[in-house]
């Protein structure tokens, strides 16, 4: 059984891990390092999905790194661009040769005596396994289950004699050409099949239990077309790339100071993009909020565009039942459908699903509380990637990584070895996460908490982290830095 020893492992090599891995090479090139990926490709999300019209819900110039000019053409990319955009970078920064595929971490303990980590990983190409050792642990394996999606009971659905798929298990074999489709959902997925397969479907119905709300985005950006014209992609990236920051912040602030405004304004964009007459009401105007759940976005309306042509409708009903030929739903109505496609959201998974130990007891991630949303209380040398709910990911995985180097660099300058977050003076806790999406709500009890002020408070606002994780001070009152010798004792205890 072989063991390694690297400065730093990272787990996931998907958008955030790359991105890790490129930051320790530019700001600390003296750190050893190594990145496990369970899968057998770079590129994570943006390799494991593959359903039609896969794409961002985000503009490319803040999903993309800080480090790298997004220089394609379109804002809003199409899976493919994005997993080659990181897999150039990673070959950019020599960072595929410290990649090991197939690698799954199970479960990781840490020793204060030795100030390490002992990794155990299961590879799944020979079923062996294997143990490392790393003095900092960088966790970037998101938070949802990549192996299996969320799927509610359909009642009746053994009846169903058409194709059922899940948009995270999408068979490489499925013609829609010539079928009628029904896409049940309302989120970012569902909003991208819709359009994408309505250009070859009889029909495609997207049904909903509820309305969300939808924006319609330009594809380009049209100061970044401009710039491009005058200046090299350098020069235009940071540009664009706080202006679109700018610009999310205000929506931001704004939907949560005046979310009757912003409902407004929200369903009268959506109006002016759909027929005359067309039930906006009913179809297009959520019970909740903005930003209590993400808004989707479609680029240059494609969504919208598929339901004037009548090529896509959208029915908000629930499920009564599946019959031989489709659904038939509560209000006695059926739609028929040669494919059904469950774009019902997903599955959390903190930490990709490893388990920790700290000097011997198990860590019980629900009992902690975050540091600045990314260490968590207790727990020694580990940090964990998890983006913005309100912006790109890649802005908070960006600060994540260049806080991680900052950390290191300290570490070595001061003479120490460890930095454990402490928990916060109060008892008062929030979610860490605060959406009230479905996959949200299902796993809040799995999930570390936060606090209700900084530094244990994420508040999903990037130009002040930018404050707080670059130039902020790195000894405040929510860590403890040592050295290796006596075990830790701020453990929360599984």
């Amino acid at each position: 059984m072989a063991c390694d020893h690297v400065d730093v492992l990272i787990v996931g090599a998907g958008l955030s891990g790359v991105g890790a891995a490129c930051q320790l090479r530019r700001d600390c090139p003296d750190k050893t390092y190594a990145v496990l990926e369970a899968r057998d490709a770079i590129g994570g999300t943006w390799d494991l999905f593959r359903y039609p019209g896969v794409r961002s819900d985000s503009d490319m110039f803040t999903l993309g790194y800080s480090f790298k000019p997004w220089t394609n053409p379109k804002a809003i990319a199409d899976g493919d661009s994005i997993r080659e955009y990181v897999r150039d970078t990673a070959r950019e920064y020599d960072v595929e040769r410290h990649i090991r595929f197939r690698h799954r971490v199970v479960s990781a303990e840490w020793d204060s005596v030795t100030a390490r980590w002992t990794v155990h990983v299961q590879r799944d190409d020979t079923a062996e396994t294997t143990v490392l050792t790393c003095g900092f642990l960088h966790v970037c394996a998101g938070y949802y289950r990549y192996d299996a999606g969320y799927t509610p009971q359909l009642p009746g659905v053994e009846r169903y004699a058409g194709r059922l798929v899940h948009p995270q298990q999408w068979p490489a074999d499925l013609d829609h050409t010539g079928r009628r489709v029904v896409v049940i959902g309302s989120g970012a997925t569902a909003v991208t099949l819709v359009p994408a397969m309505a250009d070859r479907a009889e029909h495609v119905t997207m049904l909903q239990r509820s309305p969300t709300y939808i924006v319609a985005l330009p594809s380009r950006d049209r100061l970044a077309d401009a710039l491009r014209r005058w200046l090299p992609a350098r020069a235009v990236y940071p540009v664009v790339r706080w202006k679109n920051v700018l610009l999310a912040t205000a929506n931001f602030q704004l939907s949560r100071r005046a979310p009757a405004l912003m409902r407004r304004v929200l369903r009268r964009a959506a109006r002016g993009h759909l027929p005359p007459g067309y039930d906006v009401d009913r179809h297009f105007s959520p019970r909740y909020d903005p930003w209590d759940q993400r808004l989707c976005v479609v680029p240059d309306g494609d969504l919208f565009a598929a339901v004037r042509s009548g090529r896509a409708s959208v029915v908000t009903d629930t499920v009564d039942t599946f019959t031989e030929r489709g659904i038939r739903l509560s209000s006695g109505e059926e739609l028929p459908a040669d494919i059904v496609v469950t774009a019902t959201g997903l599955n959390l998974l903190a930490l990709g699903g490893l388990t920790l130990r700290v000097d011997g007891t198990a860590v019980d991630l629900a009992r902690t509380v975050a540091y600045k949303g990314m260490m968590l209380s207790g727990v020694p040398n580990l940090v964990m990637t998890i983006g913005y709910t309100n912006a790109s990911w890649t802005l908070k995985a960006d600060l994540v990584a260049t806080y991680l180097c900052r950390l290191l660099r300290h570490l070595d300058r001061t003479g120490q070895q460890i930095v454990t977050p402490q928990p916060p003076p109060d008892d008062d806790r929030v979610p860490l996460i605060d959406l009230r999406s479905g996959y949200v709500l299902r796993s809040l009890d799995a999930l570390p908490k936060q606090g209700r002020s900084a530094p244990w408070r994420l508040y999903q606002n990037y130009p002040r982290d930018v404050l707080l994780l670059r130039h902020g001070r790195l000894d405040d009152e929510g860590v403890r830095f040592s050295r290796a010798g006596s075990p830790e004792r701020s453990v929360t205890r599984a």
